[in-house]
């Protein structure tokens, strides 16, 4: 790997400059408050990339990954692209010795992971996803509440998020695009609760699946996402964890994500949090506001990683965790039984 003196040395770009979100210039602009230097960006839509040199005068722009590549020494790209664009243009800027960031989900399969994992090791590289909600207000609280023993031993947590409505027909909602439905917030809800899950080995995984209400009437009809996907991952100790994601959620649940403990339950949302114990026979119910998220800390710490050799919080192998359950889930669901993990 590259020795760089300081994190202005690195040279970043992102593949990708799509309108929708902005995530181009916030993946820069998050680089560089971490003081590394925006440099390139490669993108197929000619007028976005007018957008990225107003929005970062100088910068070089590119209509190709290929060309980007060959012609700038940018050391590291973000990878702002549909999932299943993912691992073949992770590989192919590993294969050129550039570091990586792909935006979650690191990609559909397992198999991809491993590809992309194989090729930074190979390479000597980084690889690491956008994992920015790993430091999100929420879950840094409750990861303090849970380890904290507010609500004594966890026994499981329920992951949810959804609502009654048919979906949009952009890509999102192609299943051989996005890989499904619990691949967009899905994956932010287990990488939550794999924090509070922290060294909980995993055993097994069933995967459930509702098709067919929305597709005849969406873009992609067949290959539209499920209706509604529900995973259930049993851990080694005993303890399960649940994710549900629908667009046929008449009644949705409370919260994002549930934690039930032997002495409590704390119900998670983005904005506040709900505690429930019990003192002296009397339950009690405690609510208050999270605290500000920290999602700049992703960059900052690849930065850090890079330069000083600290830590990599955002590993390729924990950015696989999820995609191996989802994965197995949408296997699960086809063949009727649970399946076992390959990765614990």
């Amino acid at each position: 790997m590259k020795k760089f003196k300081n994190a202005s040395e690195i040279k970043v770009g992102v593949i990708g400059y799509g309108g929708a979100f902005n995530m181009g210039k916030s993946h820069l602009n998050e680089m560089k408050k971490a003081g590394m230097t925006p440099t390139a960006v490669a993108e197929i839509d000619k007028e976005r990339l007018k957008v990225a040199e107003t929005d970062f005068p100088g910068i070089e722009t590119y209509t190709s990954v290929a060309e980007m590549l060959k012609k700038s020494d940018v050391n590291l790209l973000a990878i702002i692209t549909p999932h299943n664009t993912h691992a073949k243009l992770a590989i192919q800027c590993l294969k050129a010795g550039r570091h990586i960031v792909c935006e979650k989900p690191l990609a559909i399969t397992t198999a991809e992971c491993d590809a992309m994992i194989a090729e930074a090791k190979k390479n000597k590289l980084v690889a690491s996803t956008y994992h920015n909600r790993h430091w999100d207000g929420c879950i840094l609280d409750a990861v303090k509440k849970v380890r904290g023993g507010a609500i004594g031993e966890v026994v499981r947590i329920e992951a949810h998020m959804g609502g009654w409505g048919q979906p949009g027909d952009w890509w999102r909602t192609s299943r051989t695009i996005s890989g499904g439905i619990l691949y967009d917030w899905g994956v932010h809800l287990l990488e939550y609760s794999f924090q509070i899950m922290e060294g909980e080995k995993m055993k097994e995984v069933s995967g459930f699946a509702k098709t067919g209400f929305w597709a005849p009437k969406t873009k992609w009809k067949s290959d539209s996402n499920e209706d509604e996907g529900f995973a259930v991952v049993r851990f080694q100790s005993g303890k399960w964890l649940t994710l549900n994601i629908s667009s046929i959620e008449s009644k949705p649940k409370e919260g994002t994500v549930e934690i039930t403990g032997t002495k409590g339950s704390l119900v998670m949302n983005h904005g506040d949090w709900k505690l429930i114990t019990h003192k002296d026979g009397v339950t009690v119910t405690e609510t208050g506001k999270n605290p500000q998220g920290e999602g700049w800390k992703l960059y900052q710490n690849v930065a850090d990683h890079i330069v000083k050799g600290e830590k990599l919080i955002i590993t390729p192998e924990w950015a696989r965790r999820p995609i191996h359950v989802l994965e197995l889930a949408g296997k699960s669901a086809k063949a009727g039984t649970a399946i076992k993990v390959k990765y614990e």
